[in-house]
């Protein structure tokens, strides 16, 4: 009889254990998977492109062009090189560019040698070049593009100059950098907060941000390059900057 109600106060006591172990078992795994929602919400990003564009004049143009001479001898070539400078000085003068603007490179030369009848060079010399590179710069970029168009009409006072085309250049490219991405970045967070809007989601904040590279191009240009454009061929210009960013929504 004893051992009867032994037994079973044993049974029930570890029906007991059973039934706290299993609710145990059950509230643990309700607040794992809270804690793992919670933690999975937390990690979940959203990632967008965000793109500004902005128009912009060139401020600086440099034109660059080179004086060719050739004679007999290297002696006249020489003598010839610095008889044509005064009258491209003076030319230079009247379209505004003072002597003081205009920089000379170094003066070159070389020997040029006689074709034979196969067309192959032979080693005899039938004269020689001379030749010096000048440079110019002006804020007045309109100046410049009117300078490399009617340099050429030099030839008509006999005058070989070979002009190179004009560069465009933007001085402040480096701070409108700055300015360009941080727009950029505003338009990817704009994009960001709609995307979750529209799956009824909040916006958390920034995870992420990387920078592109920047597309200075021609106005109304499509050109773009995984390395980046850098237009001097253009005084109206726009640049483009992109910022790839990563947000936490919630």
């Amino acid at each position: 009889m004893n051992n009867s109600l032994i037994t079973m106060e044993n049974k029930n006591k570890v029906s007991i254990d059973f039934g706290i172990l299993g609710i145990s078992f059950i509230i643990g795994v309700i607040i794992f998977t809270a804690a793992w929602k919670s933690n999975q919400k937390s990690n979940q990003t959203i990632t967008v492109t965000g793109s500004a564009k902005k128009e912009i004049v060139s401020d600086l143009g440099v034109l660059r062009g080179t004086i060719f001479v050739q004679s007999i001898s290297a002696s006249s070539a020489y003598s010839e090189l610095n008889r044509q400078k005064p009258m491209i000085i003076s030319y230079l003068e009247q379209k505004g560019f003072p002597k003081d603007k205009i920089e000379f490179s170094t003066i070159n030369s070389y020997p040029v040698y006689e074709i034979g009848p196969n067309g192959y060079q032979t080693s005899k010399i039938i004269g020689y070049v001379y030749n010096q590179r000048i440079e110019l710069k002006s804020q007045d970029v309109y100046k410049i593009k009117e300078l490399s168009l009617d340099i050429a009409s030099l030839i008509e006072k006999g005058i070989d100059f070979r002009v190179e085309p004009p560069e465009y250049h933007y001085t402040k490219i480096a701070d409108l950098k700055i300015e360009i991405q941080a727009e950029a970045a505003k338009d990817a967070m704009v994009r960001a907060k709609k995307i979750a809007d529209a799956t009824d989601r909040d916006l958390g904040p920034m995870r992420s941000a990387r920078m592109g590279v920047l597309q200075i191009t021609p106005k109304f240009s499509n050109a773009v390059s995984d390395y980046g454009i850098n237009d001097l061929s253009s005084i109206e210009k726009e640049i483009v900057g992109v910022v790839t960013a990563s947000f936490q929504i919630e």
